[in-house]
C-alpha cells in the first residue's frame, strides 16, 4: 500500500506544469500558482495514505507479533489485532483480549544529484512513535460472536530536509498525524468457518512547509505552509477457514475510502506585492480548499501452516488497487488562475506485496519469529518527489514474545526496510510532464523500527 501522497502529487504535477507554461508572460504568478497547487496536493496526499505509511516510508506497524513474521496475519487468529488483519479471524479466538503497543521509527531518505554525484543530501527526521490498540470481546456464552474495537496511527512522524537543500522548492518539512478507528463484529458460523465485518473511520492533520525560491521580496524567499484536516469512512470484511488442525486460510478486503478535506489552509508568506494582485489570486495570500480523495481498496489472502507443534509458517499476498485513480478534482474557495476548480486524469498500475513469516515456540513461555516481504511500487518513472521517492522495497523482520504469567504476553519486533536505489532523470520528468516540479537525482530510502506491545486474554 504505497502512499497516496505520490499518486496525488504526481497527478497534479502534470496539470501545474502546463499551467505554469501558459502563464509565463505574467511576472511571479506562474511560480505562485505552480507551488501553491502542488503544496496543496502534496500535503493532502501524504496525509491521506492512511494505511501503513510513515515519514516517507511504507511501514507496516499494525501488530507486533505480525511484524515479527513479515507482517503476515491474514490467516492467523492470535489476538484482538485481527480487527485489522482479518476480522473473520476474531471468531477463532479462544478468549477475549486487549492489545496495546507502539513502534519507534527512525527513517531517512538519501539523495545524490545527477551532476556526477557531486551533490548529496539526507533527511534529518525525528523519531516517529505510531501506536496500535485493540480490544476483542465475546458477547455470547457459546463464544461464537465477537465484538472488536481498535485504533492505530499509520502516520505520526516528520520528514525534514535541510532548509537550503537542493530540493527545498519541493519540500522543507512535513509533519503528519493520522488515526484510523475500527468497529468490528465476527461470527463463527461453523467449527471451521468464521466471518467478520467492520466499519472504519479515519481522521488526521498535516503541516507542510516549502520554499518558493522564485518569489524573492528583496530580503527573503517566500515560503508556503499548508495545514489541513481530513476524514473518511470505509469498511472491511473477512473470512477465516480452518480445514484441518494444521492449516488455516484467510481472505480479507478493505474498501476504498474517500477522504474528504474541508477548509484546508494554504498560506503564502513573504511574497512580493505584485503576486498578490487580488485578481488571479487572493490578495491576502491565503485561501481555503475542499477535495474528495480516494484511498485504494486492498485485498489480502493468507495461508498459515503448523508444520510442527512448535513451528508455524505463514504467507500473505496483498493486492492494492491503485488503478482506481482515474481523476482528481479540487474545489477552491477563491480563484486560482481565474478558476475555482480543476480536474486531471491519471492512470496508475495495481501492485502486490508478498510476505512470508515464521513463528517458533521455544517452550510454553517463549516464541521467536522472523520474516520478510517484497513491496512493488505502483509509481511510474518521472513522478518521484522528495516527499515520497517511491521504489520497490524489501522488508526484513525479527520478533520475540514472552509470557511471564498466564494470559499475559509481551511481544517485541524489529523491522528494517531498504528501498531500491531509483534515479529520477530529467528525461523521465520531461516525458511525464513533471520537469518543472520534481527534483532529478538518485534516491534511496531506509527505515528502522523496533516495537513492543502487551496483550492480555481473559
Amino acid at each position: 500500500m504505497h502512499t497516496f501522497a505520490l499518486a496525488l502529487f504526481n497527478i497534479w504535477l502534470h496539470i501545474t506544469a502546463k499551467q505554469a507554461a501558459a502563464l509565463s508572460t505574467k511576472p511571479f504568478i506562474p511560480s505562485y500558482l505552480f507551488m501553491t497547487k502542488i503544496f496543496t496536493l502534496t500535503s493532502l496526499g501524504l496525509l491521506l495514505g492512511s494505511q501503513v505509511f510513515a515519514g516517507g516510508y511504507q511501514v507496516s506497524i499494525q501488530g507486533q507479533k505480525q511484524i515479527g513474521m513479515g507482517h503476515t496475519g491474514t490467516a492467523i487468529a492470535w489476538d484482538a489485532s485481527s480487527i485489522f488483519f482479518n476480522p473473520g479471524s476474531l471468531g477463532f479466538l479462544k478468549k477475549s483480549s486487549v492489545v496495546a503497543g507502539a513502534s519507534f521509527i527512525r527513517a531517512s531518505t538519501a539523495y545524490v544529484g545527477n551532476d556526477g554525484q557531486s551533490y548529496k543530501a539526507e533527511t534529518d527526521n525525528p523519531l516517529g512513535t505510531p501506536f496500535a490498540a485493540y480490544g476483542a470481546f465475546f458477547v455470547d456464552k457459546n463464544k461464537k460472536i465477537v465484538v472488536g474495537l481498535g485504533a492505530n496511527t499509520p502516520f505520526g512522524s516528520t520528514t525534514k530536509w535541510d532548509d537550503n537543500w537542493k530540493g527545498a522548492d519541493q519540500l522543507r518539512s512535513l509533519k503528519l498525524q493520522t488515526i484510523v478507528t475500527y468497529a468490528t463484529v465476527a461470527y463463527r458460523v461453523h467449527e471451521k468457518v468464521s466471518v467478520g465485518a467492520g466499519f472504519n473511520y479515519a481522521f488526521g492533520s498535516v503541516d507542510l512547509k516549502r520554499r518558493a525560491s522564485s518569489l524573492y521580496n528583496g530580503t527573503t524567499y517566500a515560503d508556503v505552509q499548508l495545514k489541513g484536516p481530513a476524514s473518511g469512512m470505509g469498511f472491511n470484511v473477512g473470512l477465516h477457514l480452518a480445514p484441518t488442525q494444521k492449516l488455516s486460510v484467510g481472505i480479507t478486503y478493505r474498501s476504498q475510502i474517500d477522504m474528504k478535506v474541508e477548509n484546508g489552509d494554504a498560506t503564502l508568506n513573504n511574497a512580493p506585492k505584485i503576486v498578490l494582485d487580488g485578481n488571479t489570486f487572493p490578495i491576502s495570500g491565503a485561501t481555503k480548499f475542499n477535495a474528495t480523495l480516494p484511498l485504494p481498496a486492498v485485498t489480502a489472502v493468507g495461508i498459515a501452516y503448523k508444520a510442527t507443534e512448535a513451528l508455524t509458517v505463514a504467507i500473505d499476498v496483498n493486492f492494492v488497487q491503485w488503478s482506481a485513480y482515474k481523476e482528481l478534482k479540487f474545489d477552491f474557495v477563491d480563484n486560482f488562475n481565474a478558476s475555482k476548480s480543476t480536474a486531471s486524469p491519471r492512470k496508475y498500475k495495481d501492485s502486490f506485496i508478498y510476505r512470508v513469516g515464521t513463528n517458533y515456540a521455544v517452550n510454553n513461555m517463549i516464541d521467536v519469529r522472523a520474516g520478510g516481504y517484497f513491496d512493488q511500487t505502483p509509481v511510474q518513472n518521472g513522478y518521484m518527489t522528495p516527499e515520497t521517492p517511491d521504489a520497490n522495497r524489501v522488508g526484513l523482520t525479527l520478533g520475540a514474545g514472552i509470557k511471564p504469567i498466564e494470559n499475559l504476553s509481551i511481544d517485541a519486533s524489529l523491522l528494517f526496510i531498504m528501498g531500491q536505489k531509483r534515479t529520477q532523470s530529467a528525461a523521465d520528468a520531461q516525458s511525464a510532464g513533471t520537469q518543472d516540479a520534481v527534483q532529478p537525482g538518485t534516491y534511496q530510502q531506509r527505515a528502522f523500527a523496533p516495537g513492543i506491545q502487551v496483550s492480555y486474554q481473559f
